[in-house]
């Protein structure tokens, strides 16, 4: 029985380790039929990337910096020459703020920080998205997910700078939604709850943040990286055509509660 995503091709911006949300979210399209590209950002995490990747079989392992335009331009160039020119499936998982400015005060975070955790966390999206969108063109249409937070929303003690990031790139998703609609191309983002991942261990009191959203979430439990991947596959498939320019939550229903 043919799988949801065969015949796709799809790029996955973000993957760390095993533990990462867009692995879990890579495992899906991969089970489901999909050939898949990897990026990977420094020396530190090649490794590991290169051994998931080779787990479902890729064909494009290559280093991207988002905050190079160069880079991104070659980046899409390569997975044109590997995928024939077309992509389907865009996952962007891309995320930045220096540790120190994850705790202490909001007011407190430099200018030039402010622009780094924009630059990365936000405007990789538009970046990215322009250079998908010749390739996805090309395919008759295609799909992008990004990985947003409450904290874009909401004030939560010591997002701080990341959630004024995640509320520029909830922006985006609306404003990329509308501009490449008419290619047929949807736009999407998850908003997850706490997830164990490399980048939570950076967030001061995450512990604290689970145990929250454990007690006052409607079904009063954990979310994990698995469910978020179950939810994007949704966004990135043909089942979701009529769903674009939305942000998906996979928080047990936390969003939902006042108090």
């Amino acid at each position: 029985m043919p799988g949801p995503f065969d015949g796709k091709c799809g790029l996955i911006l973000g993957v760390a380790n095993r533990r990462s949300i867009a692995w879990a979210i890579a495992k899906r399209l991969a089970d489901g039929g999909a050939r898949l590209g990897f990026t990977y950002q420094g020396e530190r995490i090649e490794k590991g990337v290169r051994e998931l990747a080779d787990s479902v079989g890729s064909p494009l392992v290559t280093e991207c910096d988002v905050r190079s335009d160069d880079d991104v331009a070659r980046v899409f160039a390569e997975t044109a020459e590997i995928f024939d020119g077309r992509l389907d499936v865009l996952v962007h998982s891309v995320a930045f703020a220096a540790a120190e400015d994850l705790e202490g005060r909001f007011t407190d975070t430099p200018r030039d920080r402010f622009w780094l955790a924009l630059d990365v966390s936000a405007y990789s999206l538009v970046a990215a998205a322009r250079a998908a969108e010749p390739l996805m063109e090309a395919g008759g249409g295609g799909s992008i997910v990004t990985m947003t937070y409450l904290g874009g929303e909401r004030a939560v003690p010591h997002y701080n700078v990341m959630g004024v990031a995640k509320s520029a790139l909830d922006s985006c998703v609306k404003y990329l939604a509308w501009d490449l609609g008419q290619k047929d191309i949807r736009v999407n983002a998850i908003s997850a709850g706490p997830v164990r991942t490399l980048a939570a261990r950076s967030i001061a009191g995450f512990p604290t943040m689970e145990a929250i959203v454990e007690e006052h979430a409607p079904l009063h439990r954990h979310i994990d990286a698995d469910d978020v991947g179950a939810a994007a596959a949704y966004l990135l498939s043909d089942d979701a055509r009529n769903v674009t320019g939305t942000t998906l939550y996979v928080d047990a229903g936390y969003h939902a509660m006042g108090m």
